[in-house]
């Protein structure tokens, strides 16, 4: 059933679909696969999604580490004051702009989590796209989140037409800039959040101790946006939270920052009751023109 249903909302969203091959137009057949007219391909998973993906890819980023982010986005609420800011910009946008809720990409969304929160936050219909490299993400966005379209994609030939989405979200991922401006309509919004001095400067310090690596800049980052959008307002997110012992593991799994720690440290970590961690996100707000 849930392929089916899938394959049902891609049927309703077809026109913003194209071939990752050819780019010709779609269409979904049987509710079995999505097929364009030089007939290429692509059959909808059992758990509703769809591989796009016209290379193979290795992904370091596996079920556990998809599995503990879910549960410290759902379940431990770790970013629900950024969901909620990135919703009021995203609202306070299209007040000015226009009046119905717009197409909504999220390039780089891992199992879903941040997309389905934010979709969560909205009053309206929203219609919501995922896509991620990772398989296994988008293969749990699938199975656990059925109010958007989920797609195992490249950044770099991402299968939607010119102009399609309204908000393009890019959270804590990389970019491809050349790949958003396509697809981002006129006058579109994109939000790009990415890590501030602070961000999980505890796990950071345990993690490097006294080194030059625990300290983080995102200087660059930020440089490269303002270049690909002059009309870019910064805003900053700043708070700490407290983390019971299982949701700091959490935190430890989903994070690239245990893959740099040793046994020993890693077992010290693990074993304390609590944690204080800090949230520092910069959201980066561009508009196409």
């Amino acid at each position: 059933m849930r392929k089916e249903s899938a394959a049902q909302l891609v049927n309703e969203y077809k026109e913003l679909m194209t071939c990752p091959i050819c780019n010709s137009d779609m269409d979904v057949v049987e509710l079995r696969s999505i097929v364009c007219k030089n007939n290429h391909m692509f059959d909808f998973a059992k758990q509703g999604y769809v591989n796009m993906l016209t290379r193979s890819v290795k992904s370091n980023y596996d079920k556990a580490l998809f599995a503990a982010r879910h549960e410290i986005i759902m379940k431990t609420h770790l970013y629900e004051p950024l969901h909620k800011r990135i919703m009021e910009i995203i609202g306070d946008d299209l007040e000015k702009h226009r009046k119905d809720y717009p197409a909504i990409l999220d390039a780089g969304s891992g199992e879903g989590s941040h997309l389905t929160q934010i979709i969560d936050e909205s009053n309206d219909s929203l219609i919501g796209v995922g896509v991620d490299l990772s398989k296994e993400g988008i293969r749990m966005a699938a199975s656990k989140y059925h109010q958007a379209i989920w797609l195992v994609a490249d950044l770099a030939n991402i299968p939607v037409k010119d102009s399609t989405f309204h908000v393009i979200l890019n959270i804590l991922s990389p970019a491809n800039y050349k790949e958003f401006k396509r697809v981002l309509s006129d006058f579109g919004l994109i939000l790009k959040v990415v890590p501030g001095p602070n961000y999980l400067k505890e796990l950071r310090e345990a993690v490097f101790g006294s080194s030059e690596k625990k300290t983080y800049t995102n200087a660059e980052t930020v440089s490269l946006f303002k270049e690909e959008f002059p009309m870019v307002n910064i805003e900053n997110i700043t708070y700490t939270k407290r983390l019971e012992q299982a949701e700091l593991r959490n935190l430890m799994e989903m994070s690239p920052l245990s893959w740099s720690i040793d046994d020993r440290s890693k077992e010290e970590l693990w074993n304390q009751e609590s944690f204080e961690i800090t949230i520092d996100l910069d959201i980066l707000v561009g508009k196409q023109r």
